[in-house]
């Protein structure tokens, strides 16, 4: 653990003129996170500098549903704080407590419209705050009120009172609305930097180059919206790239989170085995069937947005903090993976081909209605796989296989014409020279073969043709 030195002045900045809620001496707020938590710096200091009170609430109290409640209740509480993961999972049954605060303040993680979109409906409190900010600098850099929910995530919104936010570049330059970039803080509320680290704190903390002072590198994506709030788009140092697409998570679990029944919602990219990353989500509540699910999000999510496998959990695994605990999300089993009706393989090349997924896709089993992509293939194992079925001397390629992605359809265009010939290459591995005879593609006369091939490292025995990787 890193121990951050935060100044006086920046819990004052935190809870006095800040720009996103007025405390006063009425508030009774409640002190319900780990004293170790930084979320404890505004449960404790916006009641007493601000006249109010703080109300205590145990940790077995936090932990249980009617508890909390109760405790809101019978206290009157008027402020509350709660990280997104203990919100996801608790607001329907705190709903009766929420109605009667002045300020619900929910952060730490990636909201749910989902879960908003209920808690405004049925339980609004007087104002709805999304709280983003790191330890670094002090609880809360930017807020946004919640009054509704629209398409995509929830911003993190503007800076608070006395706060400055940066969307910078690789090179520190300053970048516009809608380009993404790595967040910047500045202002009252940055830290002096981590006790007894003066390396870490030379690497984390840097001058501002814009007002002066000091800024902290969050490490958090983000980018300016024309409204002016800031969208949060997750880890700088943990970009989700599968298969050469960026993948917000927040999308996916928010489109899972529409699903009828469906509660809490996560999404993780796994590598159970090494090299090969899927996406797996895991969700609470009363849901349909896993097919049923992934026919739905087929509706509204690109196919590399799909998750490979579904768990439903009777509850999502929390820190100590509140905070959702993504490591802690076991590995999904064979029940869990996404999986058409078995019927099993018929034929010599149905099975031959069989065979093949099962060693590519690394399942114990597979049917003839079951579809390459959603077993958990994808481009690089289609190559792959293609290379395999060419060596057990069944022709095809990547097209036909996007075209008929299902063990069956795939059996049928092979040896039906639909597949293409991969042509042989005229050039030999051995070749001394290259001459018109061996090119396909192109007519060139001797002369003009010698000056290009004067220009190739090697000469001609590294040059090849293209044509015969085309069908790839």
């Amino acid at each position: 653990p890193k121990g951050v030195q935060v100044p006086h002045r920046a819990i004052v900045r935190l809870v006095i003129n800040n720009g996103f809620a007025d405390f006063n001496s009425q508030d009774r707020v409640a002190f319900a996170s780990n004293p170790a938590f930084d979320a404890s710096t505004l449960e404790v200091w916006a009641p007493l500098l601000n006249g109010g009170a703080v109300v205590v609430i145990e940790q077995d109290q936090v932990l249980s549903r009617q508890a909390l409640r109760e405790a809101l209740l019978s206290q009157g509480v008027t402020v509350l704080w709660l990280t997104a993961g203990l919100f996801h999972q608790f607001a329907d049954d705190l709903l009766p407590a929420l109605r009667q605060l002045r300020y619900l303040m929910v952060g730490g993680d990636v909201l749910d419209p989902a879960v908003i979109a209920r808690v405004l409906r049925d339980g609004a409190p007087q104002h709805l705050l999304n709280g983003y900010g790191p330890t670094e600098a002090t609880t809360f850099s930017t807020t946004h009120e919640i009054t509704q929910v629209g398409e995509g995530s929830i911003p993190i919104g503007k800076p608070i009172g006395n706060a400055r936010c940066y969307v910078l570049d690789a090179r520190q330059q300053l970048l516009p609305v809608g380009a993404v970039g790595e967040l910047y803080i500045a202002g009252d509320g940055v830290a002096l930097g981590y006790l007894g680290q003066p390396e870490l704190t030379a690497e984390r903390f840097l001058a501002d180059p814009f007002n002066g002072g000091t800024m902290y590198r969050s490490g958090d994506l983000v980018c300016w919206q024309a409204d002016g709030t800031l969208r949060y788009l997750g880890r700088a140092d943990q970009q989700i790239k599968l298969r050469g697409f960026r993948i917000e998570l927040g999308e996916i679990e928010a489109r899972l989170g529409e699903c009828p029944g469906v509660r809490d919602t996560a999404v993780v990219v796994r590598e159970d085995e090494p090299g090969d990353k899927r996406l797996v989500a895991y969700f609470t509540g009363n849901a349909p069937a896993i097919a049923e699910l992934h026919e739905r999000l087929q509706g509204q999510l690109p196919d590399y947005m799909l998750p490979a496998a579904y768990m439903q959990l009777d509850e999502l695994p929390l820190t100590a903090n509140g905070k959702l605990d993504r490591r802690a999300l076991p590995a999904p089993g064979r029940e869990a993976v996404v999986s058409r009706a078995f019927e099993a393989p018929q034929g010599e090349i149905e099975s031959a081909l069989a065979a093949i997924w099962v060693e590519v896709l690394k399942v114990e089993q597979v049917g003839r209605h079951d579809h390459f992509f959603e077993l958990g293939g994808h481009s690089l194992l289609a190559v792959s796989l293609i290379e395999r079925m060419r060596k057990a001397g069944l022709n095809a390629d990547v097209r036909v296989l996007f075209a008929q992605p299902t063990l069956a359809a795939l059996a049928a265009a092979v040896g039906s014409g639909r597949e293409v010939e991969v042509p042989v290459n005229r050039v030999p591995v051995d070749a001394t020279q290259i001459t018109p005879a061996m090119l396909s593609l192109i007519e060139l006369d001797p002369a003009s073969i010698e000056r290009i091939v004067a220009t190739v490292p090697g000469g001609a025995a590294n040059v090849q043709e293209i044509y015969p990787l085309a069908p790839l």
